[in-house]
This record gives structure tokens, C-alpha cells and sequence, in this order.
């Protein structure tokens, strides 16, 4: 099972919020997930992100793949190199 750690797409139209979680990478893409870790809210100024470190670290060390957004979030909050 390849586990990814992506962005689930949530607010209304034309006013996005995303909400950072771990799934199965056959999953649909605002489908099942296994567990929430954080928020990205790019409406605001400056944008949000807001993640749950100590779950992030460990779905790292496990072995969850990022996506090249989340990759770039997680480096912006100094989780990742």
C-alpha cells in the first residue's frame, strides 16, 4: 500500500482551503484518508499552514510519500530538509 501525505480540497467555490492528510494513494483525492496532520489556507495573508509536527515526523519515518506541494510546505515550516 503506498501511503502519500497530499492535500484534501474543502471550502466553497472559488475560496479553497486545504486540509493536509495521510492516505492510501489509491484513495479518491477528497476521499478516505487515514489521519488529518495539518491546514493550509492560502486565502489568507500571509497563507496558513499549520501542521501537527509530531504526526508528520512519524508518517515521514514510516515511509508516507509527500506530494511536490506538501514536500514544499513541510520545508516551509522547517519539518523536512
Amino acid at each position: 500500500m503506498a501511503v502519500k501525505m497530499r492535500l484534501k480540497r474543502m471550502g466553497a467555490k472559488k475560496k479553497p482551503f486545504y486540509r493536509i492528510v495521510v492516505a492510501d494513494g489509491r484513495a479518491p483525492r477528497d476521499g478516505r484518508f487515514i489521519e488529518e496532520i495539518g491546514i493550509y489556507d492560502p486565502n489568507q495573508d500571509p497563507s496558513v499552514i499549520r501542521f501537527n509536527e509530531e504526526a508528520a515526523k512519524k508518517w515521514l519515518a514510516t515511509g508516507a510519500q509527500p506530494t511536490d506541494t506538501v514536500a514544499k510546505l513541510l520545508k516551509i515550516s522547517g519539518i523536512e530538509k
